[in-house]
């Protein structure tokens, strides 16, 4: 009789009732509905106006990079605080 498979050699039951569809199925207008926005923002990012790429689209950029540089300076002054208190000696 020879060995038996341990797994069995039927295929699972769907579990869902549709069958997916394939990229290659869709039609090309279906699949991107907006306005392609990269060549604006390259001609944006790419001006020679001096200001490095991270802070180009104005106001945003500026409180985002300030509050990142904030959270930065407040997290190492935070850890070195905790250092400190964690090298002294406890007194009982």
């Amino acid at each position: 009789q020879g060995l038996k498979p341990i797994v069995s050699t039927e295929s699972p039951a769907l579990i869902f009732g549709t069958t997916p569809k394939l990229a290659s199925d869709l039609p090309a207008t279906d699949s991107f509905l907006g306005k392609n926005k990269v060549p604006d923002l390259q001609k944006l990012f790419q001006k020679a106006d001096g200001l490095p790429v991270h802070l180009k689209r104005g106001v945003p950029d500026k409180l985002l990079y300030r509050t990142t540089m904030a959270l930065t300076i407040g997290g190492t002054i935070y850890c070195l605080v905790a250092l400190y208190m964690a090298s002294q000696p406890r007194n009982q």
